[in-house]
């Protein structure tokens, strides 16, 4: 993370999150790098759909994909970018090894990871099978699968 945080610091870039199935873990592993209150605008754990949709999140993607798409994390993320006018934006949404009695539908072990930039207009996204039965062992899979698409699509491309 700590080369995310410095990447940002150097081109005076933002980043801001809107998490649902990683509960703010990422938001949390950022704020852990020294200097990231240069670049960390804002994080939201908008864990229920009531406060995706607060947030900004289309009700009419959430009726049609369901909460658990890719299509959701996407719009988590640029509507968090809109909100706090970051660079980037990050959404992250799905199952990890739980089951949802108010959204019964689903893999109840894929996640869904959107990383959307601002000044390309661009998502960059990936779908994750978490695999570990422990919920903490996953969060680290998923702040790593983010740092990897990160450094993969923003950092390695400049």
């Amino acid at each position: 993370m700590e080369e995310i945080i410095k990447f940002l610091q150097d081109r005076n870039e933002t980043i801001s999150t809107m998490e649902s199935a990683s509960g703010g873990f990422l938001a949390s592993s950022i704020t852990n790098v020294s200097g990231s209150s240069l670049v960390f605008k804002f994080g939201a754990v908008t864990y229920s759909n009531e406060y995706k949709i607060k947030m900004g999140v289309d009700k009419s993607i959430i009726d049609k994909y369901s909460v658990y798409s890719l299509e959701c994390a996407k719009d988590m993320s640029l509507k968090i970018t809109l909100f706090t006018n970051s660079t980037y934006g990050v959404g992250v949404t799905g199952k990890i090894n739980d089951y949802d009695p108010s959204n019964d539908f689903g893999d109840n072990a894929t996640v869904f990871l959107s990383l959307y930039s601002k000044k390309d207009n661009k998502y960059y996204t990936k779908i994750v099978k978490v695999k570990n039965q422990s919920r903490e062992l996953n969060k680290i899979l998923l702040k790593d699968e983010f740092i990897n698409l990160f450094k993969e699509n923003i950092i390695n491309q400049k």
